[in-house]
């Protein structure tokens, strides 16, 4: 409602500025535009753990141009840089529970070949999972602190096995052996229950407990249905966890350990996305994933009522940490018009210090905007979800040019989180709509299945309508609208392109799958677990499946692609690989049509280093202007590609 009457002021403003000389001038009057560079200078933080001493958080920042540790005072002040790395991005993972030490991952540029580092106080650092061309994934402190637990497929590149790392000795302990492919949940504090989720598909998994002490293994889940173990009670006796048995969205339920009874715990009107105990079990935070946007419970144990959090007008809380004794608690509150900042809360004073200001100096917070949730009907009249930018200069007399945005996945959401580049886009005058076709997770069970086995079909035909929709809108120019997206949405853009040649005026393929059959097969030796699921998804690459595959992989159909194309790609990322980029833009320059290719060397799957990603950005809008706003004359050369190397 607040939206609705936000709209209808700014309606009333400017009917009176009809009858009226001296009028409040809108935003549009005084729009100012910026440039790639501005809008990536926006700095990017997440992460967040207390000091021992809890004086201090330890976070990632790109500030630097690609992600480092940094460490803030939780009174505020300046961000002080721990590392120093200019090649690849350096994630922090937590201060040691006793001392200063510090914890971090790192892969190789984007090969998510993740490595747990050790930086000890003097500066000096240490590869702790040093085992070539495994993965290691932090998994949390032991309860007593004097170890850490932690994933490795060192002994099986398919299978993560779990691992106990010691404090003193830094010698790992295999835990639990990995033989079944199954993904690893939580832990119990005395480490003798592990939880174990078994994928059916891409939907469905078996939650089960295994007992280290006699090695029994307990289905916990009745039904097939979506499990998802979350943590154990704080005296053990308990695990909590989230299914959809019998219900379209996931709700947290209770499993009684030593009776093996359940019983339902919370349900909400969306999916309940993960819920756990703070440290000591004063309170239990829980998360639900409301209209593409994150809602936080907080629920005081004790008296089972939740706590009243800090509120912001226009902006949400969508991450919490607490301090180790339970009296502080550091946030992120942000939006779509706007980048999170980190908080920190004093639960027993009230008081709370915003310790960073991340949207760039150079940018005036009103030039950008704010989404709007959108709902169309398709051509079966399923509800389709969608997030829509709105250029503030886009009227029925200034008509912009829009594209359709598709997430990657499948099975992933466009949410209401800010984005630089869409920002970007919007600011020089695109209309963005980030739709949430069927098959996106996030809108029931039902919905999250509808493309399985039928990927380029009823889910393009879903983009299609969105096209629709924002032709519709009297502010659009139905005549200039076009399809950008990212991995399966990069396979979207695709097949928009190869399928429905004209629908869409242009295209952006940032990373996309374009043959299914070689993308399935190639995928990483760590999806074990996920790839039977995957194939009840889209198809076994090994089987009949084949024929339908070729079908739907835009590589054997670039013939009927008649629009202009940007294709982006990093060189390291082991999902999408090189090959796909390479060959769909050899075989659309076959046709005559305008293609340009972007690739770097330095980046995986999505690009992270500010550098890069100016350039990639830079480079969509520079092809946009040309070809979908048409307001540049000079065509980019046919087959063009820009190789981005590495300095380092």
């Amino acid at each position: 409602m607040k939206k609705i009457i936000t709209l209808l002021s700014i309606a009333l403003i400017w009917g009176c500025k009809e009858k009226k000389e001296s009028s409040t001038p809108s935003i549009a009057d005084n729009l100012k535009t910026y440039t790639i560079e501005q809008m990536m200078d926006n700095e990017s933080i997440n992460g967040g753990s207390f000091s021992p001493d809890q004086s201090k958080l330890l976070v990632s920042s790109n500030r630097s141009g690609i992600y480092n540790m940094y460490t803030v005072s939780v009174e505020g002040g300046d961000l002080m840089p721990v590392s120093a790395s200019d090649s690849s991005s350096v994630f922090a993972i937590s201060y040691f529970p006793k001392d200063e030490r510090m914890l971090f991952n790192m892969d190789n540029n984007g090969d998510e070949i993740d490595h747990i580092y050790i930086r000890n106080t003097d500066g000096t650092h240490r590869d702790l999972t040093p085992d070539t061309g495994a993965r290691a994934s932090f998994y949390g402190w032991t309860k007593d602190k004097k170890s850490f637990l932690y994933t490795s497929n060192k002994r099986d590149k398919r299978y993560t096995d779990l691992y106990e790392m010691d404090l003193e000795t830094f010698t790992p302990t295999l835990l639990y052996k990995n033989e079944g492919g199954y993904y690893i949940g939580p832990i119990s504090d005395d480490k003798n229950f592990v939880t174990l989720i078994k994928p059916i598909n891409t939907n469905d998994s078996d939650l089960f407990l295994y007992n280290r002490k006699d090695k029994s293994m307990t289905k916990i889940n009745q039904n097939q249905s979506a499990n998802s173990g979350e943590d154990f009670s704080p005296d053990g006796t308990s695990l909590y966890y989230t299914t959809d048995d019998g219900a379209e969205f996931a709700y947290l339920m209770k499993y009684n350990i030593v009776d093996k009874t359940h019983e339902k715990v919370m349900e909400r009107k969306w999916d309940i996305v993960g819920s756990y105990f703070t440290e000591n079990g004063k309170y239990q935070v829980t998360y639900i994933n409301e209209d593409a946007k994150n809602a936080i419970e907080v629920m005081e144990v004790a008296t089972g009522k939740n706590i009243q959090l800090p509120t912001f007008d226009g902006m949400d809380i969508n991450n919490v940490l607490f301090s180790d004794d339970e009296k502080l608690m550091r946030f992120y509150a942000g939006g779509s018009h706007t980048p999170s900042n980190l908080y920190v809360y004093n639960l027993e004073t009230k008081k709370q210090v915003q310790l960073t200001d991340v949207l760039n100096k150079e940018i005036q917070g009103q030039d950008l905007v704010n989404a709007e949730v959108i709902r169309y009907a398709s051509f079966d009249g399923v509800e389709i979800p969608a997030i829509y930018y709105k250029p503030h200069q886009a009227t029925a007399d200034n008509k912009a040019p829009a594209l359709v945005w598709v997430h990657g996945g499948p099975g992933g959401q466009s949410r209401q989180n800010f984005s630089s580049f869409i920002q970007y886009l919007v600011n020089h005058g695109y209309a963005v709509l980030a739709v949430n076709n069927r098959g996106s997770s996030g809108y029931g069970k039902t919905f999250y299945q509808m493309d399985d086995l039928n990927h380029g079909d009823k889910d393009l035909k879903d983009c299609v309508e969105g096209k629709n929709w924002l032709a519709k809108q009297p502010e659009i120019d139905a005549s200039k609208i076009g399809i950008i997206g990212g991995s399966y949405g990069g396979y979207m853009t695709m097949a928009a392109l190869t399928y429905t040649p004209e629908e869409f005026a242009v295209g952006v393929n940032l990373f996309g799958v374009t043959n299914w059959i070689r993308t399935l097969r190639s995928i990483p030796s760590w999806w074990e677990a996920q790839k039977e699921a995957l194939y009840k998804e889209l198809g076994d690459p090994n089987s009949a499946d084949s024929v339908r595959l070729r079908q739907i992989s835009p590589l054997f159909h670039t013939d009927k692609v008649t629009k202009p194309l940007i294709v982006l790609q990093g060189s390291k990322d082991p999902r999408v690989l090189q090959v796909e980029s390479d060959e769909i833009v050899a075989g659309v320059k076959k046709n005559g049509v305008p293609v340009e290719y972007v690739l770097f060397e330095d980046e995986g799957h999505g690009f992270v280093k500010k550098e890069n990603q100016i350039t990639a950005y830079g480079k969509v809008l520079e092809f946009l202007d040309v070809y979908l706003k048409k307001e540049k004359t000079e065509p980019i050369q046919d087959g063009a590609k820009i190789e981005m190397k590495s300095d380092n």
